[in-house]
C-alpha cells in the first residue's frame, strides 16, 4: 500500500501542468480551424479556467521563475512583479491552502453558484497567526478581448499585512546546512526531506492510536451490546491511512513546508485518502453483507443469500468505478471529457460485448428469478450438484466429483433447471419380486397388509401410500411399493429409507413366499448335441482298440524278450563248451522275473484304462439323455 502512495505521489510530482498544455494549443497542435481560433483563443499562460491558474502560478513558483509567475497575478503597473510575488509566496509557505484540485472550478465561466460575484472565484484562504485572507480569482478581459483568471488585487493588498509578523518556519529554523540549496526534481531537499519525515511519522503515529482505539472498542462493544464487534480487523490499516492523509495537509502547513511541494503532496494525500477510503468502503461492506448472510441463514431466509451475493458485488464494483473517476480527477485529468469518452466507449463496448451483457443480464433473471440459489443442489444439461456462487458473470456449481463447473449466467437462466433442494418430500418407490409358486390368495393379502403397514408407518405421510400388484411375470409377481417420506436433506431420507427396508422385509417374511432371484437358462440345438455325442463315442471306441492291439502286441513282444534270452543261453553254453551251473540258472531267473513283473504292470495299466473308458462313456449317455428331457423348457430372465 505504501509503495502504490509513493508512485501516486511521484505521479503528482512529475505530472505536467495545464500551462504547458496551454502553450501547446497556442501553436496550433489541436488541429482547430481558423474561425475556431478567431472566436476562442486559448490563453498562453493557461489562465482560462481558476484550477489551471492556481497550477499555473504553483509551477512557475516551483521553478523559480517569480516573472512567469507575476502573470498569473493581477497587477498594477507601479507594483514590482518580483517583491509581490516573493511577498505572496512567503504568506503562502506560512498558511496557506488552497482547495482541492476537485473543488476548483474548470470552467471559463467559474462556479456561478457561490455567494461571489460572477468575475470573482475563491480557491483557498492564507491563515497567520490571528489574521485571514481569502485567495481569491477575479476574471480579467484585456484590451484585445481575452478573457482570464488572475489572483485579485484585493488579496495581494492584503499580503503585507499578513507577513508583517512573519517568523522563520520550523522547516527553515531545523534544516541542515548542507541541504540548504539543493534541489531535487526541481523542489528543495529540506522541504522534500521534512515531508517524507512527517509522512511515515504521522502514518506510524495514526495506525498506533487507530490500533489501540480498535482494540478498545471491541473490548467495550461486547458489554455494551451483548454481541461481538462487527467490524474485523482488517479495517485497521486503511482507517489509519485516511487519518494520516486528513492530519497531513495541516502538519505540513504548521510545519512551514514550501507550497510548491505542498501542493503535490496535497495532491498526493488526496489521491492517498480516496484509495484507503474505497479500501475501508470494500471492507465495511464485506462485513455488513457477511453478517446480512448471516442473518439470512439463521432465519431461514436462504433466498436472500444469492441476492445478497450479487448486491455486494454490484456496489464494490460501483465503488471502485467512482475511487478510479476521482482519483483521476486529482490527478488533472479532466473527468467531464472522460466521463463522455466513457459514454461513448461504452456504447462501442456494449455493441461488441454483446454475450457479455446476456451474462450480466442472465445474473439478474437468476437472482430475481430464483430457480435456484446459493446451496442449491440442483440438475442442468448434463450437469448436477451443489451451487456455490451466483455471480456478475457466471454462476458456479459444484459436481458430486468435487469439480467446479462454471456456467455462464445468459445460458444458466435459459436452462430447464430442476432443483432438487425445493422438494417438500421425498418419493419412496421400490418393487418386490415373489415367486410365481407363492399361492396367489397368500400374495393377495399380503399386498393388502402391507398397504395398510406403509400407510401407518410412521415415517410415511398421506400424501400417496399404496401397495399393489404390479406385473405378472412368467417367473414371478411383481409388488410396487410406493410412498412419500418427511426429510430435511438427502442424507436423512436415505436413513429412514434403510428402516422402511427392514420393516416391509419383515413383514414379507410373516408369509409363505419366496422372493423370485434373478436366472438364466442356455438352450442348445438337439441335433448338433447328438452329433457331437456320436463322434465322442466313436473317438473313445478308435482309442480303445488300438490300445488293445498295442497290449497284443506288448504281450508277443515280451514273450519273444523271453524266449531269446534262453535260446540266447544255451546257444552261448554250447558254442563254449562250459557248464556254467547253479550261476548261469539264477541268471536266468533273474531276466525272467523282471520281464514278468513288467508284463504285470502293463497289464495293471490297461485295466486302469478301460475303467476309464467306461466311465466317460456312462457320463456321457447320462449328459445325452438329460440334455434330451430338457429340451424345449425356457425361464424368462428376470431383471
Amino acid at each position: 500500500m505504501m509503495t502504490a502512495f509513493l508512485f501516486a505521489m511521484i505521479l503528482s510530482l512529475l505530472l505536467p501542468h495545464s500551462a504547458t498544455a496551454a502553450e501547446a494549443s497556442i501553436l496550433g497542435v489541436g488541429g482547430q480551424s481558423e474561425e475556431t481560433t478567431k472566436t476562442s483563443i486559448p490563453d498562453s499562460f493557461g489562465r482560462d479556467t481558476p484550477r489551471h491558474t492556481v497550477q499555473g502560478f504553483i509551477g512557475a513558483l516551483g521553478e523559480n521563475d517569480y516573472l512567469l509567475a507575476s502573470n498569473y497575478l493581477n497587477l498594477s503597473k507601479s507594483d514590482n512583479p518580483t517583491t509581490i510575488v516573493r511577498q505572496f509566496k512567503q504568506a503562502l509557505d506560512a498558511g496557506g491552502r488552497f482547495q482541492p484540485d476537485l473543488q476548483i472550478n474548470n470552467t471559463p465561466e467559474g462556479n456561478l453558484t457561490d455567494q461571489l460575484p460572477p468575475s470573482q472565484e475563491s480557491v483557498g484562504v492564507i491563515n497567520v497567526g490571528d489574521k485571514s485572507v481569502p485567495l481569491l480569482l477575479e476574471r480579467v478581459v484585456s484590451k484585445e478581448g481575452e478573457q482570464y483568471w488572475q489572483f485579485s488585487s484585493d488579496t495581494l493588498d492584503a499580503v503585507p499585512e499578513v507577513i508583517e509578523n512573519y517568523e522563520p518556519t520550523l522547516v527553515s529554523r531545523y534544516t541542515v546546512d548542507s541541504l540548504e540549496g539543493k534541489k531535487l526534481f526541481g523542489y528543495q531537499m529540506a522541504d522534500l526531506f521534512a515531508a517524507l519525515t512527517m509522512i511515515i511519522s504521522s502514518f506510524i503515529l495514526t495506525y498506533i492510536l487507530v490500533w489501540l482505539l480498535y482494540h478498545l472498542l471491541k473490548l467495550a462493544y461486547p458489554r455494551i451490546r451483548g454481541e461481538a464487534l462487527p467490524l474485523p480487523n482488517n479495517v485497521i490499516l486503511p482507517l489509519a491511512v485516511v487519518v494520516m492523509a486528513l492530519i497531513l495537509s495541516e502538519v505540513m502547513v504548521y510545519a512551514g513546508v514550501s507550497v510548491t511541494l505542498r501542493e503535490p503532496v496535497n495532491r498526493f494525500t488526496d489521491i492517498a485518502s480516496w484509495v484507503a477510503t474505497t479500501w475501508l468502503l470494500l471492507r465495511v461492506i464485506d462485513s455488513i453483507f457477511t453478517r446480512a448472510v448471516n442473518l439470512s441463514y439463521k432465519k431461514n431466509y436462504t433466498e436472500r443469500v444469492s441476492i445478497l451475493g450479487l448486491l455486494r458485488k454490484v456496489v464494490k464494483a460501483l465503488l471502485l468505478i467512482f475511487a478510479v473517476i476521482v482519483i483521476f480527477g486529482n490527478l488533472g485529468f479532466d473527468l467531464t471529457t472522460g466521463i463522455a469518452a466513457l459514454g461513448v466507449g461504452g456504447l462501442a463496448l456494449a455493441l461488441g460485448a454483446q454475450k457479455t451483457i446476456e451474462n450480466l443480464v442472465g445474473s439478474v433473471v437468476v437472482v430475481a428469478d430464483s430457480p435456484v440459489r446459493i446451496g442449491d443442489y440442483c440438475k442442468f444439461g448434463t450437469y448436477e450438484g451443489t451451487v456455490v456462487d451466483i455471480g456478475i458473470r457466471s454462476s458456479r456449481v459444484r459436481t458430486l466429483s468435487r469439480t467446479i463447473v462454471t456456467v455462464p449466467n445468459g445460458d444458466f437462466s435459459s436452462m430447464q433447471i430442476e432443483n432438487f433442494t425445493s422438494r417438500d418430500m421425498f418419493r419412496f418407490l421400490h418393487q418386490l419380486y415373489l415367486k410365481r409358486t407363492a399361492d396367489i390368495e397368500v400374495v393377495f393379502k399380503m399386498v393388502k397388509d402391507l398397504d395398510a403397514f406403509l400407510d401407518e408407518h410412521y415415517l410415511t405421510n398421506q400424501e400417496w401410500n399404496q401397495v399393489n400388484i404390479l406385473e405378472l411375470r412368467q417367473d414371478c409377481y411383481v409388488i410396487q411399493l410406493q410412498a412419500y417420506v418427511n426429510a430435511n436433506g438427502i442424507t436423512e431420507f436415505y436413513d429412514k429409507q434403510n428402516v422402511l427396508f427392514v420393516d416391509i422385509l419383515k413383514q414379507v417374511a410373516k408369509y409363505k413366499v419366496e422372493h423370485a432371484l434373478p436366472t438364466q437358462q442356455l438352450i442348445v440345438n438337439q441335433a448338433e448335441l447328438e452329433h457331437e455325442m456320436l463322434n465322442d463315442i466313436e473317438d473313445n471306441g478308435s482309442e480303445a482298440v488300438d490300445d488293445n492291439l498295442s497290449t497284443d502286441e506288448n504281450k508277443n513282444d515280451v514273450n519273444h524278450d523271453v524266449n531269446d534270452i534262453y535260446n540266447s543261453d544255451d546257444i552261448d553254453g554250447e558254442q563254449n563248451g562250459v557248464d556254467l551251473g547253479k550261476e548261469a540258472d539264477k541268471s536266468k531267473d533273474d531276466k525272467v522275473a523282471t520281464i514278468q513283473a513288467n508284463k504285470e504292470a502293463k497289464h495293471k495299466k490297461i485295466n486302469l484304462d478301460k475303467e476309464r473308458q467306461l466311465k466317460r462313456k456312462a457320463l456321457v449317455k447320462n449328459k445325452f439323455k438329460r440334455a434330451k428331457r430338457k429340451f424345449g423348457f425356457s425361464i424368462w430372465n428376470q431383471p
